[in-house]
């Protein structure tokens, strides 16, 4: 029988076009912007000047804090300038322009060649991590080296890797797994090192069999890696729904999976963990989606980290003339760009191009108290009342209602009859959440 978590989900439809369109390299822009702010925590704090030459994998802005990460050139070029330039957040963020030089060589590291010979001890291991600016690619975009720096009280005795990809069109995970699943294992007995254990499972969605029976063949013979197939249902990628799946285990309330004794990563992560520790190239490119119903030529791409998407969709067919909103990762927790100047960055798992036909929510309409919000939240939640409270700026009551447990999956506002925009006002109500005064 297929795993899956036990309270709340829903099933949207899939959309997955690019799932058998494998990966294209996409061109190398003419400038590419790169924010010093592409992680959770401190942003990193700039290093280079304008008129600075840099070279591919540079590092351009060093890590400002212990939750931080590295910032690396994703192309050989020059600085032109240093400006506050409108990310996918829709806010104004430092970043670091720079023209490519179109003679210089752009492609300094050859991974072509599978490395499986590990070297490097656990602290080594973690310092190239560290150095090279590798962070969560599963959308959190949390630094990998402070994950995996565990204390031993901590006890980890599972790594779970995510395979899920449970968000509607999006594809680039599915497509990685197919073509790199040599890599990823590698990358896996990387982080076993790292970690000192011997068990890892690999989460994947049963709508893709042939990833699942690609890493089943591959892990024959080895019992330190599992393959678990897992019933499609969103949001099955969830860390906490994934970890409850697989080793129905329950990470506490506000807590973190270590504290169940499992460390969770992505497999985007891995492979770039792999590229990394086998080949010291820092995270200066990740495979995109780029996708929709109207899009002429829909695909993934390898894509350098600072490309405009405007060009990235220009590589997929242009802009369609029936396009309503153009959403920065999957249509259930995307969010809508404000412009197609912003650039790809660590985080960009996936352009989706919305048309007219899909892009209306219809007019919101009182609640009515039919209790599907409830019935499908996969943390327990009661989502119309979470956003009664923020309504009334009543964030104390919110919060006794643990408004800051919602890991805004969106199905409360996928399900709702009277279209009433929860999932809006949750996230609005979670930031008021996080000024309230602190209790000592």
């Amino acid at each position: 029988m297929l795993k899956t978590f036990p309270l709340g989900g829903i099933h949207p439809p899939e959309k997955k076009l690019t799932k058998n369109t494998g990966i294209k390299r996409a061109d190398i822009p003419q400038t590419v912007y790169v924010p010093i702010s592409q992680h959770i925590g401190a942003p990193a704090e700039v290093i280079v000047n304008p008129k600075d030459d840099v070279t591919v994998g540079q590092v351009i802005a060093k890590a400002g804090g212990y939750v931080s990460a590295q910032i690396h050139s994703p192309v050989a070029g020059k600085v032109t300038k240093i400006d506050n330039v409108i990310d996918s957040s829709g806010y104004k963020k430092q970043t670091v322009i720079i023209r490519t030089d179109a003679k210089a060589p752009q492609d300094e590291f050859d991974t072509t060649e599978l490395k499986t010979d590990i070297t490097l001890d656990k602290d080594a291991i973690l310092k190239r991590i560290e150095d090279c600016g590798i962070v969560g690619l599963g959308g959190a975009t949390f630094p990998a080296q402070v994950k995996l720096k565990v204390s031993p009280e901590a006890k980890i005795d599972t790594l779970v890797i995510n395979g899920v990809e449970c968000e509607p069109y999006l594809t680039a995970d599915h497509v990685l797994m197919m073509e790199k699943t040599e890599e990823i294992l590698v990358g896996i007995r990387i982080l076993m090192k790292a970690l000192g254990i011997n068990k890892t499972i690999i989460g994947i969605e049963n709508n893709k069999k042939d990833a699942i029976d690609k890493f089943v063949k591959a892990t024959k013979g080895d019992d330190t890696i599992q393959v678990a197939a897992l019933q499609v249902k969103y949001p099955q990628g969830g860390e906490k729904q994934l970890i409850k799946a697989v080793l129905n285990r329950e990470v506490p309330k506000g807590g973190l999976p270590l504290q169940v004794g499992v460390i969770v990563h992505n497999v985007g992560t891995v492979f770039a963990i792999y590229e990394a520790v086998q080949y010291n190239k820092p995270l200066i490119e990740r495979v995109v989606t780029v996708t929709g119903d109207s899009v002429k030529e829909p695909g993934n791409f390898w894509v350098k980290l600072g490309t405009p998407i405007k060009e990235l969709i220009n590589q997929a067919g242009g802009l369609p003339e029936d396009t309503r909103k153009v959403i920065n990762g999957g249509p259930m927790m995307g969010k809508a760009l404000k412009s197609l100047d912003v650039p790809v960055t660590k985080g960009t798992s996936g352009i989706l191009i919305i048309p007219d036909t899909f892009s209306d929510r219809g007019e919101v309409k009182n609640c009515i108290r039919c209790g599907e919000c409830v019935y499908v939240c996969p943390m327990g939640l009661e989502p119309y009342l979470l956003m009664s409270l923020t309504e009334k700026n009543m964030i104390e009551k919110a919060k006794e209602q643990d408004i800051s447990t919602c890991i805004e999956c969106g199905s409360c506002s996928y399900v709702c009859p009277s279209n009433r925009p929860l999932l809006d006002y949750i996230r609005y109500g979670k930031l008021l959440e996080r000024k309230l005064p602190k209790n000592d």
